[in-house]
C-alpha cells in the first residue's frame, strides 16, 4: 500500500500540469478558431463527396498572418479580434471607411454612423449636383437614396473634410446584351452569338511565330463579316518579360496592366521602319523559322520581339521628325496618366531583367531580390529607375503600344458592325512574384496561392500558385485594388469575362509549400464587389460575363444572374442528371441568364471530344483516377456520343445516321448549342475550325502543349472555305431559331 500512494504521489504532480496544458490548449484552439471565423475564414469545410474536414491550426495561423492578424498567442489573438471589431464598427485608428457601396434608388445604411445622429449631410453627385440632408436624431443613419449610378462624395456636418466617405452608387444589374443590341441600334429580341480565340494563337505572315493585336483586329473584322457579334480572347494581361518560359496567360505578372509580347512590331511605325528592324536583329532569318512552326516557341519567339521594338523604341526616341516629335509627346502624356501604376511596373520589368542578367535566381520574382530591392518605394529602386532611365522608358513604351492596339482592337470589331466587340478575360490572380504583388504588398496575401479544395477531378485538389486580395485590404483602401483591376479589364473592351467568378464570395486559399486540401476557405464582401462590378459595367458599356464552374456556393447562380452577371453553360456538362444514362439536355431546357458555349480552354473541342483525343492524352500521361481507366473512359465516351447524336437529331440541329469517330459533328453541334435560349452563345475558333487538340489540359505543364498551338491558317484566310463557312451558319440559324 505504501509503495502504491509513493507511486500515486509521485505521479500527481506530473499529471496536473498536462491536465492544464490540454485545458489551455483547448481554450487557445477556441480563442484561434472564433478569430478565424470573423476573419471570414472557413474552419470547417466539407468536400464533394459530404465528408467534412476540419483545417488545421497550421493552416489558420497562415491565413491569419497573411491577413495582417498575429495569431500565435492568447494575446496577440485577442489583439487581433480587437482589430477586427473595430473595423466592423466602421472605425479604425478613427478613420471612417473610404467607400460604402449601394444600390441606386435605394436607402445607404451606414453601419459606423452612430456618431452621426442629428447632423447635417452633403452629398456632391459627379456632375457637380450637391444633395443634402440631415441624419436622424435616434436609430440607424441613413442617407435618403440617389437616382443616378457613379461615384458621389459623402460629407457629414463636423466630420474632418480631409475624411471624405465615397458612395459607390450601382446600377441594380450590369449592362447586359440587350443594352448592347440596343447601343448598335439592334432588336434587342435578336440572340447573337460570337467566336472565342487564344490571341496567340492567331497567325499571319511576318509574324515570328506569335499572334499578336493587329492580326486580332483583322479576325475581328474577318468574323463581323460573318455575323459574329463578340470577340472572347484569353487573357492579356502583362507577363514576365525577362522570364520568357512563364506564358501561360492565365498567371500573369499583373492585372493592371497589358501582355506587351502580343504588341505587333508594324503597328510602331510602320512595315518599312519594322521591316528595317528585323533586316537589322534577324539577318538570318530565325523568325520565318518560327512562323513556319505548329506549336508556338514562346522564349524564342518572344526574345526576337522585344528586340526588334526595343529597336523600334530606339529610333523612335532618336529621331526629330514631326511626327516622332508627336509620338514621343503622346507618350509622355500616356505614362503621365499611367501613374504610380505604371511607373512601378516598368521600374518592376528593368529590374528584373538587369538582376536576372547578373543571377539567373533571380527569375524567381522580386520574393528572391535583395532585399533594398523588394521595397517598390525605396531609395534603392529610386536610385535604380534615375540610372536606367532609358530601360523604364522602354517598358512604359511597351505598355503605350499595347494599349493603343488593343484599343484599336475593339474599335476595328466595333466599325465592322459587331454589337458587343471584344470580350477581355480577367484572371482570378496574379502570380505572387510579379509587379502587381510588387508594388501594391499591402493590397495581396502574399504567401497564399489561390486553388481549389479536391473535386471529382482533381482528387488531391489544385494550387494555382495566384496571389489574391486581402479583404481586409480592399475594405479599408476603398476598394481601390478592385476598382483600377476592373477598369484595367474593361478599358479597351465590349465585355469582360471573369474567371472563376466564384471569388467574389470565397476563396479557396493554400499557404505556400502546403498541399492543395491544407488549403482553407476566405470569404469575401461579395455585396461590395459585385456592385463595383455592375457599376464599372455601365460605365464602361461593356457585358459581364463570370465563370461558374467548379464547387458553386448554394444559391450563388442566382445572386449572380438577378445581378445581370452571365453564367456560363457548357455543352459537355448540359447533362439530365436525374435521368438513368444522363442524356444531354434539350436545348429549350438551357440556362436564357447564362453564356452558352460548346466548350472552354480547358476541355476537348468538339472534334476532339467526338474522336476520344483527351482520352488519349490521358492514357499516354497516365491521368486516369483511382476509379478510371482507359477502358472506362472510353466505352463511357462511346455512350456519349451515342447520346449527342440522338439529342442532336430530336432537337433537329441533326438528321440521319451518327457519323463515324472520324467526322465529328461539328456544325451540327454548333447548330445545337446555338438553338439554346441563351442570350449570348460562343464557339471557340478552333470548333469552327475543325480542331482536335485543345488549349490547354488541366493537370500537366510541359507534358502536354499548353498555350503553345498555332492556327492552322494565317488570320487573312482563317475563316473562309466551305466547311467552315458552312459551320458558322449552321451557328447562326441556331440562333435564330425558337
Amino acid at each position: 500500500m505504501t509503495k502504491g500512494r509513493m507511486t500515486q504521489a509521485t505521479r500527481e504532480p506530473a499529471h496536473e500540469p498536462i491536465v492544464e496544458d490540454v485545458a489551455a490548449s483547448a481554450s487557445l484552439d477556441a480563442m484561434l478558431h472564433g478569430l478565424a471565423e470573423e476573419a471570414g475564414i472557413t474552419v470547417v469545410w466539407q468536400d464533394y463527396r459530404g465528408v467534412m474536414h476540419s483545417v488545421s491550426t497550421k493552416t489558420l495561423r497562415s491565413l491569419l498572418a497573411a491577413l495582417g492578424l498575429p495569431a500565435l498567442t492568447a494575446d496577440e489573438i485577442a489583439a487581433s479580434r480587437m482589430h477586427l471589431a473595430a473595423e466592423a464598427q466602421g472605425r479604425v485608428a478613427e478613420h471612417l471607411p473610404p467607400l460604402v457601396t449601394a444600390v441606386v434608388g435605394a436607402p445607404i445604411a451606414l453601419s459606423f454612423g452612430s456618431s452621426f445622429a442629428g447632423k447635417n449631410y452633403r452629398v456632391t453627385l459627379e456632375d457637380g449636383t450637391v444633395r443634402e440632408g440631415r441624419f436622424a436624431d435616434q436609430g440607424p443613419a441613413i442617407v435618403e437614396a440617389i437616382d443616378r449610378f457613379g461615384y458621389h462624395r459623402l460629407d457629414v456636418e463636423e466630420v474632418s473634410p480631409t475624411a471624405p466617405i465615397t458612395l459607390a452608387i450601382a446600377p441594380a444589374r450590369c449592362y447586359g446584351v440587350a443594352d448592347a443590341l440596343c447601343d448598335a441600334g439592334r432588336d434587342t429580341d435578336t440572340r447573337p452569338w460570337g467566336l472565342a480565340v487564344q490571341l496567340y494563337g492567331i497567325s499571319r505572315k511576318g509574324d515570328d511565330g506569335l499572334g499578336d493585336y493587329g492580326s486580332l483586329a483583322t479576325l475581328a473584322e474577318r468574323a463581323a463579316r460573318h455575323g459574329a457579334e463578340a470577340l472572347a480572347i484569353s487573357p492579356v494581361h502583362a507577363m514576365f518579360s525577362a522570364d520568357l518560359h512563364r506564358y501561360s496567360p492565365y498567371g500573369p505578372s499583373s492585372r493592371l496592366l497589358a501582355n506587351v509580347l502580343h504588341v505587333d512590331p508594324r503597328g510602331v511605325l510602320g512595315d518599312e521602319a519594322c521591316a528595317a528592324a528585323l533586316k537589322a536583329i534577324d539577318p538570318e532569318g530565325l523568325g520565318t523559322k518560327l512562323e513556319a512552326n505548329r506549336l508556338i516557341d514562346w522564349p524564342a519567339s518572344s526574345r526576337l520581339r522585344l528586340r526588334v521594338l526595343r529597336h523600334l523604341f530606339d529610333r523612335l526616341m532618336a529621331q526629330g521628325d514631326g511626327e516622332t516629335q508627336r509620338m514621343r509627346a503622346e507618350l509622355i502624356a500616356f505614362r503621365n496618366r499611367g501613374g504610380e501604376v505604371l511607373e512601378a511596373h516598368a521600374r518592376f520589368e528593368a529590374l528584373h531583367a538587369m538582376l536576372c542578367a547578373d543571377d539567373a535566381s533571380m527569375l524567381g520574382g522580386w520574393l528572391t531580390w535583395p532585399a533594398a530591392y523588394r521595397d517598390p518605394h525605396g531609395d534603392a529602386v529610386a536610385a535604380f529607375a534615375d540610372e536606367h532611365r532609358d530601360d523604364v522608358a522602354f517598358h512604359a513604351f511597351l505598355q503605350w503600344q499595347a494599349a493603343r492596339q488593343l484599343d484599336a482592337a475593339h474599335r476595328a470589331a466595333k466599325s465592322a458592325g459587331m454589337a458587343i466587340g471584344i470580350v477581355a478575360d480577367l484572371a482570378v490572380g496574379a502570380d505572387g512574384s510579379g509587379s502587381q504583388a510588387w508594388s501594391r504588398q499591402r493590397d495581396m496575401l502574399i504567401g497564399l496561392s489561390i486553388g481549389a479544395p479536391p473535386d471529382l477531378l482533381n482528387a488531391l485538389g489544385q494550387s494555382w500558385g495566384l496571389a489574391a486580395f486581402s479583404p481586409r485590404a480592399l475594405r479599408s483602401t476603398g476598394f481601390r485594388a478592385w476598382i483600377d483591376m476592373l477598369r484595367a479589364a474593361f478599358a479597351h473592351a465590349g465585355g469582360v469575362r471573369i474567371d472563376h467568378v466564384l471569388g467574389l464570395t470565397r476563396m479557396w486559399l493554400v499557404p505556400a509549400g502546403a498541399d492543395a486540401i491544407e488549403g482553407a476557405y476566405l470569404r469575401y464582401p461579395f455585396d461590395d464587389l459585385l456592385r463595383l462590378v455592375a457599376l464599372e459595367s455601365w460605365r464602361h458599356r461593356a457585358i459581364v460575363i463570370g465563370e461558374d464552374l467548379g464547387t458553386v456556393p448554394e444559391g450563388l447562380p442566382e445572386r449572380l444572374s438577378a445581378a445581370g452577371l452571365l453564367g456560363i453553360k457548357v455543352l459537355w456538362f448540359e447533362r439530365q442528371w436525374h435521368v438513368p444514362g444522363q442524356p444531354f439536355r434539350p436545348p429549350h431546357e438551357w440556362s436564357n441568364g447564362a453564356l452558352a458555349v460548346t466548350t472552354t480552354h480547358d476541355l476537348p473541342t468538339i472534334a476532339g471530344w467526338w474522336s476520344g483525343r483527351d482520352i488519349d492524352w490521358r492514357a499516354q500521361l497516365d491521368l486516369f483516377g483511382e476509379y478510371s481507366s482507359e477502358e472506362v473512359e472510353r466505352a463511357a465516351r462511346q455512350a456519349d456520343r451515342n447520346m449527342l447524336w440522338t439529342m442532336l437529331c430530336e432537337s433537329g440541329a441533326a438528321f440521319g445516321e451518327q457519323p463515324p469517330v472520324d467526322r465529328p459533328p461539328i456544325a451540327e453541334a454548333l447548330r445545337y448549342v446555338g438553338s439554346t435560349p441563351a442570350p449570348l452563345a460562343i464557339a471557340p475558333i478552333d470548333d469552327a475550325l475543325g480542331v482536335v487538340e485543345q488549349p490547354n489540359l488541366p493537370g500537366t505543364i510541359t507534358t502536354h502543349p499548353n498555350w503553345r498551338l498555332r492556327l492552322p491558317a494565317s488570320v487573312d484566310r482563317v475563316l473562309e472555305g466551305d466547311e467552315i463557312t458552312a459551320r458558322l451558319a449552321a451557328f447562326a440559324e441556331g440562333r435564330k431559331r425558337r
